[in-house]
């Protein structure tokens, strides 16, 4: 269905490669997935595969066939109508693909028949009815935008459809009908499917096979349950180390340094600066992509030899009696918009020290809850108490030295900080506002700010768009930590992250809980709520279902939601064992 053949896309400019020599294959009602950290090429080779590169690059060489039809070879015209008979793509956000001041019925109707729209809108599990056609983008939640979004893809019956990250931001339970949905897409209607994700876990549970992406090259392809079972390839292991899971409180391991940026020569593999088992022939021979075993392929030097790998650490829970030595505490706590409740009789105690993860699907009032704390919903009412004093509701009643000391990174790093300055500045901002601090003492401060967070000094004088989604949000935590905070809360701050970058997050956080701050943690991902998390709070629209102990709420949940939430969430299969690479 999908041949690709020695891919190359390019900085228009020329020289700087993003991609290089991708060649795969897809079946007919077969889904690939393509994993890798980001900047590895993901997204450039997925839009490739419509015979698009976004600005600044262009395909420099290579085959894109689709059934009989060339991709790269055709006309603007014969784009556009490969673009809808043959190839889809779903973007990673709907909202891109969504126009929002048109109806759903209308969008879809540009693509099919007016007519079929309500049946292609209950194929993809939403309401067919006349009220939804009418609605528009913005009355729709996430999950149901995604939806939308494939049943455009799919209206024209593609031979292939691409989907970059559809699933990022959403919550498990979403997350898990979408993936049901793209599962019986591809395996019943025999459509190939390219599913690109840093979530590896999510690619174990979807994929047939998977292909990984290092520095735009291909380092290891198989099946499944070749690659996560048993991976060839250094950095697919590497990858693996850095995935939580819901069963046990792991210590989650990043991988050391940051791949290649396009353009950095090297004469060897593109991973040795960052490889725990590189030899010197690895700085100087790059190696072809090899046999591992019967239809698994990595690029390694090193294939066949037993590799030791490091034996995850498993971490005990920290003992602690709850409501003991509280630094916040919330009490009959309730929130409104307009006249309809969203949160009700919402009561905890955050102890100092720990990190308290706030769970739940979208609309269960997890982001409402954190607003609250921090000062930014105005209809709220209940006791709110820090460090033994009353805490106002609004966050200008509650002046600058406990304005200070509440400090709340935001999921979208990207909307924090202003694009027009650099990130430095952004830091020096707060310092001014709440020490005073100029000049020197400032700059000073910036720099251990950065440092706290392993981002180097240079990195004050760039913008946030010249920094990765990772990159941004460790400067925006840098913020937050410049301030010496003693709550930290911090919404959905790992959503968006590969798994490495997550890692390192999860890891300077859980640092920063060892040095006695105290940690609120919302987010929909129960395998970091693992990893970091001391006791969980699980909301469901708007109550407190379950609150404890991490250990007890993950092990053995008590009520039917908490179990339905671990039984949405997708576990990687299989561990791989100590060595287990085929030769």
């Amino acid at each position: 269905m999908l041949e690709v053949r020695d891919l190359t896309v390019g900085l228009s400019g020329g020289g700087a490669e993003i991609v290089r020599g991708v060649s795969l294959e897809v079946r007919a009602g077969e889904i690939m997935g393509v994993v890798g950290e980001s900047g590895s090429g993901k997204s450039t080779m997925a839009l490739a595969l419509l015979g698009y590169a976004r600005r600044g690059t262009r395909v420099t060489g290579g085959s894109v066939l689709i059934e009989d039809t060339e991709l790269l070879s055709l006309t603007v015209r014969g784009l556009r109508a490969a673009r809808r008979e043959l190839v889809a793509y779903v973007p990673q956000d709907p909202g891109a693909a969504l126009n929002p001041a048109i109806r759903i019925g209308n969008q879809l109707a540009e693509i099919g028949d007016r007519a079929g729209a309500g049946e292609l809108l209950e194929s993809v599990g939403l309401p067919g009815s006349r009220e939804f056609l009418r609605r528009r983008p913005g009355e729709l939640s996430g999950g149901q935008q995604q939806r939308v979004a494939i049943a455009m893809a799919v209206a024209a019956r593609p031979r292939l459809i691409v989907l970059d990250e559809p699933t990022t931001g959403l919550d498990v339970s979403t997350q898990r009908r979408v993936l049901e949905l793209v599962r019986d897409l591809c395996h019943g209607s025999a459509m190939a499917g390219v599913y690109i994700s840093h979530d590896l876990a999510v690619v174990g549970n979807l994929a047939d096979r998977v292909t990984v992406l290092y520095a735009g090259r291909i380092v290891e392809t198989g099946t499944v349950g070749a690659v996560i079972g048993a991976p060839a390839h250094p950095y697919s292991r590497a990858l693996l180390g850095s995935v939580p899971s819901t069963r046990e409180r792991r210590e989650l391991v990043p991988i050391p340094g940051r791949a290649p940026q396009p353009g950095e020569q090297s004469a060897g593999c593109r991973f040795t600066p960052r490889c725990a088992h590189a030899i010197a022939e690895c700085g100087t021979r790059e190696p072809a992509l090899t046999l591992a075993a019967p239809g698994h392929a990595a690029r390694c030097l090193r294939i066949g030899e037993r590799l030791g790998r490091t034996e995850t650490l498993v971490l005990p829970a920290k003992e602690t009696t709850e409501g003991a030595d509280a630094v916040l505490t919330v009490s009959g706590l309730n929130a409104h918009y307009g006249a309809r409740q969203v949160l009700f009789d919402v009561s905890f105690a955050l102890p100092r020290g720990n990190c308290l993860a706030v769970v739940g699907e979208s609309g269960s009032g997890k982001t409402t809850m954190a607003r609250c704390l921090i000062g930014l919903h105005d209809r709220q009412d209940g006791e709110l108490s820090f460090a033994g004093a009353r805490l106002p509701a609004s966050a200008g009643a509650r002046g600058r030295e406990m304005q200070r000391r509440i400090q709340y990174i935001f999921q979208n790093s990207h909307g924090a900080l202003n694009p027009r300055h650099p990130v430095g500045d952004s830091i020096a901002l707060a310092l001014r506002h709440f020490f005073g601090l100029r000049g020197k003492q400032a700059a000073d401060r910036v720099r251990g700010a950065l440092e706290r967070v392993e981002l180097p000094e240079r990195f004050a004088q760039r913008y946030p768009a010249e920094l990765s989604g990772g990159q941004r949000q460790r400067v925006a935590i840098a913020r937050a930590l410049a301030c010496d905070p003693t709550v930290l809360i911090c919404d959905e701050v790992t959503s968006a992250l590969d798994v490495s970058v997550q890692a390192s997050v999860v890891e300077l956080l859980r640092s920063l809980c060892e040095d006695g701050l105290s940690l609120l943690f919302v987010t929909h991902d129960l395998g970091v709520v693992r990893s970091i998390a001391d006791s969980v709070v699980v909301l469901n629209r708007g109550r407190i279902v379950e609150h404890g102990r991490t250990d007890s709420i993950l092990g053995t949940p008590e009520h039917d939601y908490t179990r339905a939430l671990l039984a949405d969430t997708p576990e990687l299969f299989t561990a791989p064992e100590p060595g287990s690479v085929p030769g």
